[in-house]
This record gives C-alpha cells, sequence and structure tokens, in this order.
C-alpha cells in the first residue's frame, strides 16, 4: 500500500486547528504535520516586511524538512501577504486562508456585513480589494481586534477567559438597529471560531457567522485527488516553533480526528 500524502498545515499559532479539524474530516487519509509559529506569535504585532521575511524561508525549510504534497497556510493574516512570494518560490501547491467576503455577502439579507479579523489583516488592501470586488452592495464594516486571537489561545490552553473581554472585542461587529442591522459576521482569523460558542452566546442578536474552513477543506481534496486507503502511518506531528513540549496534546487531539500526536 503506498504511503498516505502528507499535509503541512502553518499558522501563527493555534488558530489554524479549526481549518485542520475539517481538512482531516474532508480526507482521514493523509498524513499531518502541523506547525505553530509560536515563537512569533501574534502576526498581527509585526510589520508586513516582517511576516514576509519570517514566513518564507521558514516554509522552505519546513517543505525541506517534511517533503510535503500540499501546503496549507492557515492564517489569514500570512495568506495575505506571502502567498504570492511562497508560489514563486516553491513548487509545492499552496492553499491560503483569505476572508469569506464574497459568500458572506452573497448570502446576507439585511446587506450589513462584518468582518472581524486581526488589525493587520483588516488594514490589508488584499481584503479592501475583496471588499470592492465582492461587496455586491452590501455595506462591510471592518472590526480590526487586537486581543481575540490571544484570548482564544488562553482559552483553549485551558486558562479562564472572561466574557467581559471576548464581548469588547466583539461589540464593534453589531451596526445598526431593527430589521437594518448586521446579520452576517465573517470570521477572518482562524483563531476566531475557537471561541464560536462563546461567540453565540454573546452577540446582542442572532447572525450568521461565516467559518471559511469547510472550503479551504474541499479546495485541499479537490488538489490531492482521489483518497487512498488510511492506512497505519496516517498519523499526525505536532510542531512549536518555541520548541515548547506538547502539554496541550490532550485537547488537540480532537482536532487531529483522535489520533496521537507524533
Amino acid at each position: 500500500m503506498s504511503s498516505p500524502a502528507k499535509i503541512l498545515v502553518f499558522d501563527s499559532g493555534l488558530g489554524g486547528l479549526t481549518v485542520l479539524r475539517e481538512i482531516v474530516r474532508a480526507r482521514p487519509d493523509a498524513h499531518y504535520v502541523y506547525v505553530a509559529d509560536d515563537a512569533f506569535f501574534p502576526y498581527g504585532h509585526h510589520s508586513e516586511e516582517q511576516i514576509i521575511a519570517r514566513v518564507v524561508p521558514l516554509i522552505g525549510e519546513l517543505i525541506a524538512r517534511h517533503s510535503p504534497a500540499l501546503v496549507v497556510i492557515a492564517c489569514n493574516t500570512a495568506s495575505t501577504l506571502v502567498m504570492s512570494h511562497l508560489r514563486s518560490a516553491y513548487s509545492v501547491p499552496f492553499v491560503g486562508t483569505v476572508p469569506a467576503i464574497k459568500p458572506a455577502c452573497a448570502s446576507s439579507k439585511s446587506r450589513r456585513v462584518s468582518v472581524l479579523g486581526t488589525r493587520g489583516t483588516v488594514k490589508r488592501e488584499y481584503t479592501r480589494r475583496l471588499i470592492e470586488d465582492f461587496a455586491q452592495g452590501c455595506e462591510v464594516t471592518l472590526v480590526g481586534s487586537g486581543e481575540l486571537a490571544s484570548l482564544a489561545e488562553s482559552a483553549l490552553s485551558g486558562n479562564d477567559v472572561r466574557d467581559s473581554d471576548i464581548a469588547a472585542e466583539l461589540a464593534p461587529c453589531f451596526v445598526g438597529d431593527g430589521t437594518d442591522r448586521t446579520d452576517t459576521i465573517v470570521l477572518a482569523c482562524t483563531h476566531y471560531p475557537l471561541l464560536l460558542d462563546r461567540l453565540t452566546q454573546l452577540a446582542p442578536w442572532p447572525v450568521d457567522w461565516i467559518d471559511p474552513a469547510p472550503a479551504i477543506a474541499r479546495r485541499v481534496s479537490a488538489l490531492l485527488g482521489a483518497p487512498g486507503r488510511t492506512g497505519d502511518d496516517a498519523g499526525a506531528e505536532m510542531i512549536f516553533t518555541s520548541q515548547r513540549p506538547h502539554t496541550l496534546a490532550p485537547a488537540l487531539m480532537p482536532f487531529f480526528g483522535g489520533r496521537v500526536l507524533a
């Protein structure tokens, strides 16, 4: 039996696990290497030049070490900056993560959509071009959160995160009143779905939350081609660039489909 395809999933931290979870569901036949660049987290605190200088050679080192069939950049901030550089430098197929503005605006009934991302993502020209191209007459509110990604990481690590801290980051997304109010919010950071239950609970009114992870998983599956048989070596590896130990293994295993992490 041939070896399973190896997929490298890269993020600034643990947020990309929400993307990984959907890819594993779509392709249980693959072997996964998840890399959290926690030594440089959060990316939103660094300049565009610093992120490009960090990520492009780091991805090259990871490709050389692991020989993946495909690389997923499961980070909006990085994807809006480095995808063209990566595709120019390396021959491996890449799948990025960008704000799901097009489907959000297509589905909004009130025509009011908010994009909740890191400060870096919402200020990118790339994000503004997506709005220009795909807003379809919607009023789009860009909300740059400075703390929500860190709050999500803290919560996944088992720490207490106060509702008031989450609500403060979320509040600017809710615009208008009555029937003329926000009805759709784009989760433009892969960390944010880690808090989806609490975001839903703390929202001042019900909205549709748009998570791009299922669409990313479909794209990955299409690029890989027909699934193979799931073998014993279709496992998973977890790498922290800070070299910290896998103290979170029990909390992380569900994202890997229950696989024991190497």
